[in-house]
């Protein structure tokens, strides 16, 4: 008779069909949750590309010469200082055209402002200093200018004149030995009164301007009262009746209250200086001039604020955007567009 398994053999017989269950189920939840290793594809890092850094500009700009150009020159330098290069210092004097080129022939100055162009003999000076005016002195025409025959507030008769009138009163004896000019020597039907003539002094360009170009380098009356300041001019000719005097457009703008334009006849009827009016080819071209910087480019490869500054004076920014503001007519885009590319070429 076969024997029956005892309670214990049961037992252990169950625990390990058990126990292999469970091993079985531990291998294949193993397999089933173990990821194929994978291989990352290589990647390439983007080239980086380092931007140029900005030259932070210091220094100083020393600039001197025409009064008549100071205004708009000191504006343009005023607003580089405030919106472009803030730790660059650029001083303007106004010496007068003369006065300011003598200092910069030695060297003395970065750039130099005249309301005539440099003479012959200026030039030769400054070969003699050793520089070669071609090549390290760029002439940059910057502006027009509008010479202004001024008078009183109270001068009710000469408001309007002939060009030849205003040159034959500044001429000596043109009407009298004594070299004293009476209003009514212009024309008989005005006042019997001393002509009291003013005029910016030989410093200045506009002087040199007035004398070789208008009055033909012919003798200037012995009375004519010469300043240095174009403010001092204004003041003796407000409060004077029977005085004239002569400077650029500029000043005669910014003191409309004090002082009044004469209107001139070139030929085709009197007409008075205005931004519309001034120009080489306009009704006021009888009394047009260009005015004038002139750029140490020796000190322009030295020293990169004077470049850069010639090249804001040039600028959109510059004297195309600022001359109208000061009283002189801008030129064309064009012209400062050449001035430049001349600045742009400089290493």
């Amino acid at each position: 008779m076969r024997k029956s398994l005892g309670f214990k053999t049961v037992i252990l017989l169950l625990l390990t069909v058990l126990l292999m269950g469970i091993f079985a189920g531990c291998g294949n939840s193993n397999t089933a949750t173990t990821a194929a290793p994978t291989t990352a594809a290589p990647t390439t890092a983007a080239p980086t590309t380092t931007a140029t850094p900005k030259v932070e500009l210091t220094g100083q700009v020393i600039i001197d010469g025409s009064g008549t150009v100071f205004p708009l020159m000191a504006h343009i330098a005023e607003q580089y200082m405030t919106t472009k290069e803030t730790d660059v210092s650029v001083e303007v004097g106004r010496a007068g055209s003369s006065a300011g080129i003598k200092k910069f022939i030695p060297g003395e100055l970065d750039l130099v402002d005249a309301s005539r162009p440099m003479k012959t003999e200026e030039k030769e000076q400054l070969e003699q200093n050793g520089y070669d005016y071609e090549t390290e002195v760029l002439e940059i025409k910057i502006a027009l200018d509008g010479l202004t025959i001024v008078i009183n507030k109270d001068n009710t008769w000469a408001t309007e004149m002939t060009k030849d009138e205003i040159v034959n009163m500044y001429l000596t004896k043109a009407f009298k030995s004594d070299d004293k000019v009476l209003w009514s020597d212009i024309r008989p039907e005005w006042p019997s009164e001393e002509v009291k003539f003013f005029g910016p002094n030989e410093n200045h360009g506009t002087y040199e301007f007035f004398y070789e170009v208008i009055l033909k380098k012919q003798d200037m009356v012995t009375t004519a009262n010469l300043q240095q300041e174009y403010s001092t001019l204004v003041d003796l000719v407000s409060k004077d009746k029977n005085a004239i005097a002569f400077f650029g457009f500029g000043y005669y703008v910014n003191n409309q209250d004090k002082i009044q334009a004469v209107k001139v006849d070139f030929g085709n009827g009197p007409v008075g200086p205005t931004l519309e009016t001034i120009g080489e080819d306009l009704p006021y071209a009888g009394f047009t001039r260009p005015v004038f910087t002139y750029v140490n480019l020796r000190y322009a490869k030295e020293k990169p604020q004077v470049l850069d500054f010639a090249k804001y004076v040039v600028s959109e920014e510059g004297a195309s955007k600022l001359a109208g503001e000061n009283g002189f007519a801008p030129l064309p885009a064009e012209t400062y567009a050449e001035y430049m590319s001349v600045l742009e070429s400089i290493k």
